[in-house]
């Protein structure tokens, strides 16, 4: 868990890129919703299970759902990174487990640094970058520290597991630097990554603001009984800003999803909105910053994000316990209160999220209790 101590909340467009809508029409409190909203419809959280594995791994960030059985996976079970040790220490975590809905953990993977099959710039600390491809080859982001400082923050890499919890390779270099968070989508055998990072002169920052987060497209094939293989990256997004901090590790562009449209959405944590990046499957050029599509009102500090089956987007604050659901046009049509504990609730304790089997909820990691989640 982490707090965020200060985030810049800007009220127009400005540098942060054009405006699609204003977003605030309606900023609904707590436990609000419209009659049209999907998260309206869900009014209690249950806790599923404990995250933390034997090895103590704490703070889990990345959220996955199992949606065919092969190898340890089982269909409707989750998947969650967890991104610190048992010491506590932000950007250390190795571990990978797997909660079923009955609250059964096992765990996936533990992941060895010293035993990679390929480059992984800093060593392990697994984030919020967290899918699973067809075929069941799992693909884990790392964003590593020495004891969790941040001025010792390196590029890390993306893992890719197979179905048996074992890294057989690793993609690292072309662009990839601190990867947060990432959705994916898959066209036969070829897989779309959409990666958000956070350390492009970060580090060097010291703390200060600079505005080169970038999002990439990687495309990945593979052949029938073949492994993932990188074959392009295209900067799709860039100019994003980010920062390192002492209680957050680091800040910048986290939690991405697609829409229907084609549209990348995603969190854009320090200027404190939803951005989009249109034509994000097939654009080759960035589009910088993209669009606003919704800022301020209940929007503080957007982190984790997923899309909704209505197409709405939904995101989880950093600033406080709470989901926000917005609509492509940028109304924000339901808050509800996730995580309650700490002063204030629920500060820095929510990242990955992801749609329950059948829509039938928004699972989420809680921080601030090392707990997988459900919103229903």
């Amino acid at each position: 868990m982490w707090v965020i101590h200060r985030v810049t909340l800007v009220a127009a467009a400005g540098a942060a890129g054009a405006v699609l809508a204003a977003g605030v029409a309606l900023a609904p409190g707590a436990g609000a919703s419209t009659p049209a909203s999907f998260a309206g419809g869900f009014k209690s959280v249950s806790t599923v299970a404990s995250t933390i594995p034997e090895n103590g791994d704490l703070n889990p960030y990345g959220v996955a759902v199992v949606t065919r059985s092969q190898g340890k996976l089982r269909n409707g079970d989750v998947l969650v990174s967890n991104f610190n040790d048992k010491a506590n220490a932000q950007g250390t975590g190795t571990t990978i487990v797997e909660v079923a809905p009955n609250g059964t953990v096992s765990l996936f993977a533990q992941i060895s640094a010293a035993n990679l099959p390929g480059r992984c710039p800093g060593g392990l600390g697994l984030t919020t970058a967290l899918d699973i491809l067809p075929g069941g080859w799992v693909v884990v982001g790392s964003l590593p520290t020495v004891g969790g400082n941040p001025a010792t923050a390196k590029a890390g890499c993306l893992l890719v597991l197979n179905s048996a919890g074992r890294v057989v390779e690793t993609f690292s270099g072309h662009g990839i630097n601190g990867p947060w968070d990432m959705t994916a989508v898959s066209f036969g055998y070829t897989t779309d990554l959409f990666v958000a990072n956070v350390l492009n002169g970060t580090v060097a920052a010291g703390g200060k603001i600079v505005h080169k987060g970038t999002v990439l497209r990687l495309t990945v094939t593979r052949a029938l009984h073949g492994m993932p293989k990188l074959t392009a990256v295209t900067t799709i997004g860039s100019g994003f800003a980010e920062e390192t901090n002492l209680a957050a590790l680091v800040i910048g562009p986290t939690g991405v999803g697609l829409g229907r449209n084609g549209w990348l959405y995603l969190a854009d944590t320090i200027e404190n909105r939803i951005a989009a990046i249109p034509d994000a499957l097939s654009r080759t050029t960035s589009a910088k910053t993209g669009v606003t599509v919704s800022r301020n009102g209940a929007i503080q500090g957007p982190l984790g994000l997923t899309i909704a089956p209505d197409g709405d987007i939904l995101t989880v604050n950093s600033l406080n316990g709470n989901l926000v659901e917005v609509t492509p046009k940028g109304a924000q049509v339901a808050v509800k209160a996730l995580d309650k504990s700490g002063s204030p609730p629920g500060a820095g304790a929510l990242f990955g999220l992801a749609l329950a089997p059948h829509f039938t909820g928004v699972y989420f990691v809680d921080d601030a209790t090392n707990t997988l989640d459900l919103l229903h």
